[in-house]
């Protein structure tokens, strides 16, 4: 079992305390004195899982030691660690038992002069909790099988839903003032747009409505993931699964990761605060073309920072948070820049342009969106690539590798210099986002996407041809193929 699900003993202590002023036993808390042994735990594992999902706590309880009648603390004699179902020690036979499995975890602490025992049961998440195929349930002080409760199954199944990241706790058991001192509040009243509280209490209310901190047993906060990730001052103050999902900047000087790194940058700062200073480092080290429009000279950047932005702030979102060990990158060569976040797509990557988007963060989402961060949902790819072909560079590259995404952006190259995957590319693009606009590809639009004079079309048709062929666009109209061309999927 893993002991940061109830954390350090004072934690212990203060939460022993919550649960003793509680004015009666309830479904998710179970208060016993000596009674132990399997024949008390199995079914109670799961009777009490699957009532905390219901009661909507985040865990269940045991805990030994406490009289039921009025929860005064007697201690107990019962020690989890010694007891044996045959050979089998009692917490390994309780894991084969259970299923699908859970991390519970027994504690024994000492407390007012007492030995208790506390065991801590996380809430069922996906499917009920089950105690050799059966799953049972609290009700009152039984602990019936829920089969034989189809009302209180089918509220359970109403409950349960998929693991949610963002409401996992990254730090437990803090003082407000170790919140405050965690967590760039300031900066999440600045990006939202709300006027900052005259006093603490207004601060974490607030803080609690977007759910970035919650309240522990003690009086204490929780700083939850979506709290730290978007707003820690320093990522390396939470743990490693917090601290590993900072965005890594890298600037190499020429066309592989085998040439010299000239830059680098590991943000630690959180996704929200830290985001204006990111974009504005990594602005400052790209590479820019001098043009002169009606007489002035102008810089403009390699690429354009409409879509650079938008492409970075979907590598956060989008993300599979629970790929430990792994976060979004930006590498930077001489010819390419690629931005890369762990987890599979949850579209096939030649959709991303029209597809409903989809997040395994929809909290994080959100939030960044309300912040102004990223576009709101299904627009955000559609203005890299409007972007991209307003400053007619070859296209966006959108890949699947291996258990990641990578999009690639390209620097400035003539149309000749275009290899043919790459026009192709480009023509599919350019038809999916006529498509969405409400307009169909013709030979003159892509003519004018990629900066070709009419006395040329026919390089354009060739372009055209090759991407029917390829089977990535298809004729508006079958009848009259040249009046219009849309993408395979419309």
């Amino acid at each position: 079992m893993t002991p940061d699900l109830l954390g350090n003993a004072e934690r212990v202590r203060a939460l022993i305390d919550d649960l003793c002023a509680l004015p009666a036993e309830t479904s998710w808390v179970e208060f016993k004195e000596n009674k132990a042994g399997p024949q008390m735990v199995d079914k109670l594992i799961s009777a009490l899982a699957n009532a905390a999902r219901l009661a909507d706590r985040d865990f269940a309880y045991g805990l030994w030691g406490i009289r039921d009648s009025d929860h005064a603390i007697v201690g107990t004699s019962f020690e989890p660690s010694i007891q044996k179902v045959g050979n089998q020690p009692l917490e390994f036979w309780l894991v084969r038992q259970l299923s699908p499995g859970i991390t519970f975890d027994f504690k024994p602490v000492e407390h007012h002069g007492q030995r208790l025992v506390l065991l801590s049961i996380p809430a069922a998440a996906n499917s009920p909790v089950e105690f050799e195929r059966t799953a049972y349930v609290r009700i009152g002080s039984a602990t019936p099988r829920l089969s034989d409760h189809p009302e209180w199954q089918r509220a359970l199944w109403r409950k349960l839903q998929p693991y949610i990241w963002e409401s996992g706790v990254a730090a437990q058991f803090l003082s407000g003032d170790d919140v405050l001192s965690l967590l760039d509040y300031a900066s999440y009243f600045d990006l939202t747009r709300q006027p900052l509280p005259d006093n603490r209490q207004g601060i974490f209310e607030k803080l609690v409505s977007d759910n970035l901190i919650q309240k522990d047993v003690g009086n204490q906060w929780n700083i939850t993931n979506l709290g730290a990730i978007l707003f820690a001052k320093n990522l390396s103050k939470f743990g490693s699964s917090i601290a590993r999902k900072a965005v890594r900047f890298v600037v190499y000087d020429g066309l592989s990761r085998a040439d010299t790194v000239t830059h680098r940058q590991d943000q630690q700062k959180g996704y929200a605060n830290g985001f204006q200073g990111l974009m504005d480092y990594i602005d400052a080290l790209i590479p820019r073309n001098e043009l002169i429009e009606k007489a002035f000279r102008k810089d403009q950047p390699l690429y354009p920072s409409i879509a650079l932005r938008e492409l970075i702030a979907n590598a956060l979102i989008h993300q599979n948070m629970t790929i430990t060990g792994a976060g979004p990158s930006i590498e930077m060569f001489s010819d390419r820049l690629e931005i890369t976040n762990p987890g599979k797509p949850l579209v096939n990557p030649e959709r991303f342009l029209d597809s409903v988007p989809r997040s395994r963060n929809e909290a994080l989402a959100s939030l960044m969106r309300r912040m102004g961060l990223c576009e709101e949902g299904g627009t955000g790819i559609d203005n890299v690539v409007d972007e991209v072909e307003i400053h007619q560079l070859p296209p966006p590259d959108f890949r699947e590798e291996g258990e990641a995404v990578r999009v690639i952006l390209f620097a400035p190259r003539s149309f000749g210099d275009m290899t043919l995957e790459e026009r192709i590319r480009a023509c599919y693009q350019h038809a999916a986002l006529k498509y969405v606009s409400g307009q169909q590809m013709k030979n003159a639009t892509l003519r004018e996407r990629f900066g070709i004079d009419a006395k040329n079309a026919s390089q354009v048709s060739s372009i055209i041809r090759k991407t029917l062929e390829a089977g990535l666009i298809r004729p508006a109209d079958p009848t009259h193929p040249r009046t219009g061309y849309v993408p395979f999927w419309a």
